[in-house]
């Protein structure tokens, strides 16, 4: 069932025409046409007749619609007039009914209230019985309210109210003696359509009728006598001050009228308009008004349309879209635009192409890295065993994404860098045999359907190699992949595919798996991209004569513009594009304003943006401008968006021929000078960086990206600049994670040790080595001195134990700093700086601190004058009155120290108990001693467990990491691959023991599986929209989980 057309039933002339294709169908009506693909099985129209006017001809079926009544002309089939073969009583045709050969259809007049001051009175004609009277008309609105008629009761006896609310029609009479009445009938009269009303009171007995017999009517019970003998109020009533008075308590009714009846005779709307009858305000007679506004839906991308008499609206919900026409997305457009929002990893609704036609997609994306990963899972990314089918020479497996095409598409397309592992274990399987023999094997990647690819992971495309015989180390040199050796024992081929054109793998297909004692498993990891092309596309315009000029904008019915800027002077004009008399423009007017400016035919109108501070910082600030045919918005960074409606019923097509400029006018006068970046129009993305390398005064790219992001750096995180982009750097932060926001925490045994061990470099105001982290994340931070003079501690911990030693800090003169929980579970700092005396005790007055909850202390010397703070209680401050420096500091120790380690008897007792609980964010000075004992085992004894230690500042959520076996090349041994491909053992203990393994581990593989395959897969789930500022639906709150 298709539709086309809208409010048919006017009394006009309208064409309409069918057209068959072998595929589709044309529907045309009034020159809008629509285009329906045709399912399959109708493609053939196999009819012997065809009925005009209605349908029961057909057969023996019952029709489920009303004939029609009206006029038909030129009715043609294939060319053939139907209507010229009745009038010559040709035999093929046949004629039923009251057909004539001429258009004697009724003209109807009808009249449009047109507004709130709209109303027309009428005089009761007839002279007839006070005790009865009759009133009908038809009516057609898109509103849900309006007063349709009211008069009088005699002799001030009350009032009658005949109105529509919540599309219903309601009857409400106020009167003397007696209690209210209201009665209600219908329902959806707001449909645009002609409805009809009849009210009747005849010898006591009241009802309200709507659309005759197949509608609703509503009785009065008791009976309740309805008359006036005075006038007759339609769809309103007139301004105060006239004579001619009534009372309206509801909204007045905008909408058509005809068909006028009183007490069963017609009223000549002629002569009401020639004013020989009754009087009107705001009234056009002889025509119907009326306006489908959502004829030609506005609403884009999904959202439904609804209207009133005089607008339209769009309903948003559930399409991931908003504005006046569900024009622009409520999501970001890649994940790396989502981590400069300060978004941590997780799944996020993605929009490739914003405003565009592409949809939201829901992708996982991992910001643990340097990298910002965009993750597209498919259906298979298990390591799986290959298996031989009877009556197959060839294993083949396809490859479903969870994005769509057209995301897929897009997302690798815009990405700086993509790639998907591939894995082949193998036991006598040839891989791609090479170097010369027939291709056994292939895998088919890219755009579409696409391609055959005949090389491996880790080498070049088209090379019909693997990485190995890039690497020229294959376990045979004779061969350049290792499993097309074809040895006995287990061989690994594996690497990276990252030739972006051939992405994503979508089959595979393996030959050689059913040789006897052949045996293989294959794994296909998830599409993996960094690196968003457009987020910091950009260019910078030193001289206000400087610009860019780019091809017109088309943004007739919608338009959207966004970008980002930064800038030290104080006006310029970011955008331009203009036609004969329209135009659209964006400018920088103030230091503290941002106008968007447009023409569409109706005069110049202007949206204002008002900033609280200076946008003249030199600080990235970001602009997002709409105008579509309903009204026109401007949103500056996260200032409430201003508005201007457009005008009602006015021009709407915006019409540009000039070229686009950007960063400058025509005139070359009132340029910006800045940074503009990630430029997008209606979705697409302007390559400023291009352009600018081949345009004089405007430079290619835009540094300083840190002015405005480095508050995401949190915990001492240090931002760093990047040629595209930034990161922060944790080396000094007791944290880790993007953004320095994951606390580094671990559980502590009693016999649990962490001894860190300071350099000579360090004691030199140089480095600590980078050896100390995987990725050269030092612990201290270069150029960070380590002053005898003063240190700052800060650190977390959970125990229920006391007495506990938490940190200790020896020297090679015999002095040391120890903090440390005492027997009245307080917290106690011990200074001893001289080390011919005994230590000082400083100790703090907070209790209880042994309650198995967390506890937060900062503890900061400078000289002799020591501050401690626990949680959130006052600080307290203390005086040393030895000496104030802690003379060359040989290491740092938690938990349990080292026999070692020189200690007087006293806090050798306490180093004995150790320290049971939990301890998180350590940090001396710039020394993250419990990070770069996470990061490297050989600095602990005893048990050491990462653990979040309860506390809410870390990120309870486990990091996302993907492993890779990429560097794996050549033999792995004879032993097993990661999946359950058990070695044929003819010895029966074996048998047993491979049994009672294989039972235990299939029970362990199917608990992790369960839970292992949700890391980095986001499930389909409702998104509210007001959950939609921060874009995500599932933080990183997948934890991984080995077994």
């Amino acid at each position: 069932m298709v539709s086309v057309g809208s409010l048919l039933d006017d009394q006009h002339w309208h064409q309409v025409t069918v057209e068959h294709h072998s595929t589709h169908l044309n529907l045309t009506v009034d020159k809008n046409t629509l285009w329906v693909q045709i399912p399959p099985r109708l493609t053939r129209w196999d009819h012997d007749q065809m009925s005009v006017g209605a349908d029961q001809a057909l057969g023996s079926q019952r029709s489920i619609n009303r004939n029609f009544h009206g006029c038909l002309e030129n009715l043609e089939y294939n060319g053939v007039n139907l209507i010229d073969l009745a009038k010559q009583r040709d035999q093929r045709v046949t004629l039923k009914g009251n057909v004539t050969f001429s258009c004697d259809e009724p003209v109807f007049v009808a009249m449009t209230f047109t507004s709130p001051q709209s109303f027309l009175w009428l005089p009761r004609m007839s002279e007839r019985s006070s005790s009865s009277m009759t009133v009908g008309f038809q009516f057609r609105t898109w509103n849900e309210e309006g007063l349709l008629l009211t008069f009088d009761l005699p002799k001030q006896g009350g009032a009658v109210w005949l109105y529509l609310n919540k599309t219903r029609l309601h009857l409400q009479i106020h009167k003397s003696g007696r209690a209210p009445l209201e009665l209600s009938a219908g329902s959806a009269l707001d449909d645009g359509q002609w409805h009809s009303v009849e009210l009747t009171s005849k010898r006591g007995h009241l009802s309200v009728s709507v659309d005759g017999g197949e509608g609703d009517t509503a009785n009065a019970s008791p009976p309740f006598p309805v008359s006036t003998d005075g006038q007759l109020f339609f769809g309103g009533c007139p301004s105060e001050g006239s004579s001619d008075q009534c009372v309206n308590p509801f909204k007045a009714f905008q909408g058509c009228m005809r068909l006028l009846t009183v007490d069963n005779q017609p009223v000549d709307l002629k002569k009401v308009q020639q004013r020989l009858m009754g009087n009107y305000s705001h009234l056009q007679i002889d025509m119907c008004g009326i306006i489908d506004r959502c004829s030609l839906s506005h609403c884009e991308h999904g959202g439904s349309c609804s209207q009133s008499w005089s607008s339209f609206h769009c309903n948003c919900s559930d399409t991931g879209y908003s504005g006046a026409t569900c024009h622009s997305s409520i999501y970001e457009q890649s994940c790396e635009a989502y981590k400069h929002r300060g978004n941590t990893s997780g799944c996020y609704y993605i929009d490739v192409d914003g405003s565009g036609p592409i949809r939201p997609q829901l992708i996982y994306c991992n910001m643990t890295e340097d990298h910002t990963w965009t993750v597209i899972q498919h259906n298979n990314t298990d390591l799986t065993r290959v298996r031989p089918s009877p009556g197959k020479n060839q294993h083949s497996a396809h490859f479903e994404y969870t994005a769509e095409e057209e995301q897929l598409t897009a997302i690798i397309s815009q990405s700086e860098h993509c790639e998907q592992e591939v894995i082949y274990l193998c036991r006598k399987s040839r891989l791609l045999n090479t170097p010369d023999g027939p291709l056994l094997s292939w895998w088919v990647g890219g755009p579409g359907g696409g391609q055959v690819q005949t090389y491996w992971g880790g080498a070049p495309a088209g090379s019909q190699q693997c990485a190995c015989g890039l690497q020229e180390n294959c376990v045979d040199p004779k061969h350049y992949c290792n499993c097309d050796a074809g040895h006995t024992h287990w061989a690994n081929d594996s690497g990276l595919l990252t030739h972006k054109e051939t992405l994503p793998v979508r089959s595979l297909v393996l030959g050689d798996v059913h040789r006897p004692g052949s045996e293989s498993a294959f794994r296909v990891g998830p599409l993996r991209c960094h690196g968003d092309k457009n987020v910091w596309n950009a260019a910078f315009f030193d001289k206000e004569t400087s610009y860019l000029h780019f091809p017109t904008f088309h943004g007739e019915l919608s338009a959207d513009v966004s970008f980002l800027f930064k800038t030290t002077s104080s006006s310029g004009v970011f955008l331009e594009n203009l036609g004969i008399k329209d135009f659209i423009r964006i400018e920088l007017s103030s230091s503290s304003e941002v106008v968007f400016s447009f023409d569409v035919g109706n005069g110049p109108l202007e949206v204002r943006v008002q900033a609280d501070s200076p946008l003249n910082d030199n600080r990235w600030h970001r602009i997002r401008a709409e105008r579509n045919v309903k009204e026109a918005s401007l949103r500056l960074d996260e200032l409430p968006a201003a508005t201007q409606e457009a005008p009602a019923d006015g021009h709407i097509h915006l019409q540009l021929n000039s070229q686009l400029f950007i960063g400058g006018t025509a005139s070359r006068q009132k340029g910006f000078r800045g940074c503009i970046r990630s430029l997008q129009l209606n979705g697409v993305t302007l390559d400023l960086d291009q352009r600018a390398r081949i345009t004089p005064g405007v430079q290619a790219g835009c540094p300083g990206h840190c002015s405005s992001y480095g508050s995401l750096c949190k915990n001492q995180g240090r931002c760093v600049e990047r040629a595209l982009s930034f990161s922060c750097d944790c080396s000094s932060s007791a944290f880790t994670g993007a953004f320095c926001h994951t606390e580094v925490s671990a559980s502590f045994k009693s016999g649990t040790s962490v001894s860190y061990t300071f350099r000579e470099s360090v004691l030199n105001g140089s480095s600590v080595s980078s050896d100390f982290s995987p990725r050269g994340e030092n612990i201290s931070p270069r150029g960070e001195n380590i002053s005898p003079r003063g240190e700052n501690i800060s650190l977390s911990f959970r125990t229920s134990q006391s007495p506990a030693l938490l940190l200790f800090v020896s020297s090679f003169h015999r002095e040391y700093l120890a903090v440390l929980l005492n027997k009245h579970d307080m917290l106690e700092v011990r200074y001893r700086l001289d080390g011919s005396r005994e230590a000082e005790i400083l100790r703090s007055k907070v209790r209880n601190l042994n309650n198995a909850q967390l506890h937060a202390v900062s503890i900061s010397r400078r000289a002799d004058a020591v501050s401690l703070q626990i949680d959130q209680n006052t600080r307290e401050d203390f005086n040393l009155t030895s000496d104030a420096e802690l003379n060359s500091p040989r290491s740092l120790v938690l938990g349990r120290v080292p026999d070692s380690v020189e200690l007087d008897p006293e806090m050798s007792r306490l180093s004995s108990l150790g320290f049971t609980g939990c301890l998180s964010a350590v940090l001396f000075n710039s020394v993250s001693p419990l990070k770069a004992a996470l990061l490297h085992p050989d600095l602990v004894t005893g048990p050491l467990l990462p653990n979040t230690c309860g506390s809410t500042s870390a990120n309870p959520y486990a990091a996302e990491t993907t492993h890779h076996l990429s560097g794996q090349s050549g033999s792995v041994g004879a032993g097993q691959p990661l999946v359950n491909a058990m070695r044929s053992d003819s010895a029966l203990i074996g048998g047993v023991i491979a049994v009672v393994i294989f039972v235990t581990v299939s029970a362990l593989a199917v608990t992790a599986r369960v839970v292992y395959r949700r890391k980095g897969t986001c499930q389909n789930q409702e998104v509210k929209p007001e959950d939609s500022l921060q874009g995500g639906v599932q933080s990183e709150s997948q934890r991984e989980y080995y077994i």
